[in-house]
């Protein structure tokens, strides 16, 4: 399996997500699908089945958690030097040119992108637009909506 990159926020919601699964969810359920055993005949007992449903979810999360964290590359971009180049999870500030307005990006993991928080995915069309590109900078990107002309105002490794 190909390596995926990860921010270090990225890497410790996974974890923080992994350890809550683990911890609560897991014994949650467990003790769910007894109480529901207790209950009398399985086939016609919704909460059973109900509870051996989430078990199901919780187990394959717990599973695909634990496959993302160790094919993931960890990136710390506040040990790196600011070259003003845009690299994986650097900050990103852009001048749309047709109407100049500015947004930040932060070039994230697709697992970690949340176009509401402004983290977009490294293999989204603007963040490979971006990528190898510095300050004063301004690029084509072709996006769903159409081409836009992007400048980029500052580049930050926070």
């Amino acid at each position: 399996m190909n390596k995926i990159p990860l921010t270090v926020e990225g890497a410790e919601a996974l974890q923080s997500e992994l350890k809550k699964l683990k911890s609560e969810d897991r014994p949650r359920v467990i003790q769910a699908i007894s109480d529901a055993r207790e209950h009398g005949d399985l086939k016609e007992n919704a909460e059973y089945h109900a509870a051996r449903e989430q078990q199901s979810f919780i187990e394959g999360r717990i599973k695909e958690i634990e496959a993302k964290l160790s094919n993931a590359t960890i990136i710390d971009i506040s040990k790196m030097e600011n070259t003003g180049k845009v690299i994986f999870a650097s900050t990103v500030v852009v001048a749309d040119e047709a109407n100049g307005n500015e947004v930040t990006y932060k070039i994230v993991g697709d697992d970690e992108a949340d176009i509401k928080a402004n983290k977009i995915s490294v293999s989204s069309p603007i963040a490979r637009g971006l990528i190898g590109k510095e300050e004063g900078d301004v690029i084509d990107v072709q996006t769903p909506g159409g081409t836009r002309t992007l400048e980029i105002v500052e580049v930050r490794y926070e």
